[in-house]
């Protein structure tokens, strides 16, 4: 079921989607609908999910579960990946791929493969003070402190 982003607890459970493009406006309307009627919907088990989303930067899709009322199983999980597949085939997009960069260049938000994210790096094209997305983040609470951060705080930090 369906609750605010903001009323889910801390320690719920996240799984972020990235685009690799920028989504239109049309596109992230149909994307709302779609996710609100999917999590009213979504259940593990026979008991329905708390859960929620956020799209940021028209570029990124978070769910997110409310693990301490019923955690996601493996058919759960595997529902909302098909349902994600459908985003990708409706809009043309990669949301899957978990071998691609994207980071902050001033306002811009750019998006990279991991090999020309590593290029760049060894070109000194990014820092270690890049702003990166560091889509491994598995709670809100990661989500909120982490996700947004300096590459040299990520995962990122091997390519400097």
């Amino acid at each position: 079921m369906y609750i605010p982003f903001e009323q889910l607890p801390l320690e719920s459970k996240i799984w972020i989607y990235q685009s690799n493009r920028k989504f239109s406006e049309d596109e992230v309307q149909v994307i709302e609908t779609d996710l609100n009627l999917f999590l009213d919907s979504w259940e593990s088990h026979g008991t329905a999910l708390e859960s929620s989303y956020q799209i940021k930067y028209q570029r990124f899709i978070i769910i997110a579960v409310n693990q301490d009322v019923q955690v996601a199983t493996g058919c759960s999980i595997d529902k909302s990946v098909q349902f994600i597949q459908q985003f990708e085939q409706k809009f043309q997009v990669d949301l899957l791929d978990k071998m691609n960069v994207t980071y902050k260049t001033g306002e811009h938000i750019a998006h990279k493969t991991l090999l020309d994210f590593k290029k760049m790096a060894k070109e000194k094209a990014v820092s270690e003070h890049t702003i990166v997305f560091n889509n491994l983040v598995n709670t809100i609470e990661e989500f909120n402190d982490s996700w947004e951060v300096p590459a040299a705080e990520s995962w990122h930090s091997r390519f400097f």
